[in-house]
């Protein structure tokens, strides 16, 4: 059994909105619908669990309720942290459970069914998988004091998710205590001691962050993306 942990904790701040970023509508639907979609077509058996922090549980309840939402999911408290969000989600899972489990923000709804199958794959024979893009801005080491550097920019990839890992490593994983150094789910695993495998991403797998952001949704939520959505 293989199960996505999808973390939904933001409250909207950079958006300039009242309503967290997850409850946008994009294409005449929540946000967070849109990213649950994505993985029940990819895999309809997989179970869905999705992280929201507690005082927003009611309202999400009431948004399926309001679109005839019926994509079975669980929902876990959202934390703190990342960390401690996606720890949560991990609780719901139970103890004897075998096979693979993806963490993905929920507000990426744009994920292909290639990438997702890139990831599940690989992290099938590797154990762990998350999908990177190649940097193609110029990047800069600022030196606080003035000045600074280029750097090579081949040698970086800017990472996105589902990032997918064994259950039983993601659970050792995330039996250690919060690092501030635990930044997304691959260095939780990757501060074992574990090597993480890169698979290649979506350029649409964006994460709605802000208003521009929303604007690109528009444009990726109609037929062109639906049709191309293997990428």
């Amino acid at each position: 059994m293989n199960y996505m942990i999808i973390v939904a904790g933001g409250r909207g701040t950079r958006m300039g909105s009242d309503i967290p970023k997850q409850f946008l509508c994009v294409g005449g639907k929540p946000v967070l619908m849109l990213t649950l979609e994505r993985f029940h077509a990819y895999d309809p058996s997989m179970e869905l669990i999705v992280v929201l922090p507690k005082d927003q549980h009611d309202y999400w309840r009431s948004l399926c309720e309001r679109y005839a939402f019926t994509i079975a999911h669980r929902i876990a408290d959202g934390g703190a942290t990342r960390f401690e969000s996606s720890k949560n989600g991990l609780a719901l899972i139970p103890d004897d459970a075998d096979g693979l489990v993806g963490f993905h923000d929920g507000v990426r709804p744009f994920v292909s069914d290639a990438t997702i199958r890139r990831c599940f794959e690989t992290a099938e024979e590797e154990y762990t998988a998350i999908p990177v893009m190649p940097v193609t801005s110029t990047l800069r080491v600022v030196d606080p004091r003035g000045g600074g550097f280029t750097v090579d920019r081949s040698r970086y990839r800017e990472v996105q998710t589902p990032q997918v890992f064994d259950i039983k490593l993601a659970r050792q994983a995330f039996s250690q205590p919060y690092r501030p150094q635990f930044t997304d789910d691959a260095s939780v695993v990757e501060s074992l001691g574990c090597r993480v495998t890169t698979v290649e991403g979506n350029k649409e797998n964006i994460k709605l962050t802000t208003p521009f952001d929303l604007k690109v949704a528009e444009v990726l939520a109609g037929e062109d993306f639906k049709e191309g959505g293997e990428n």
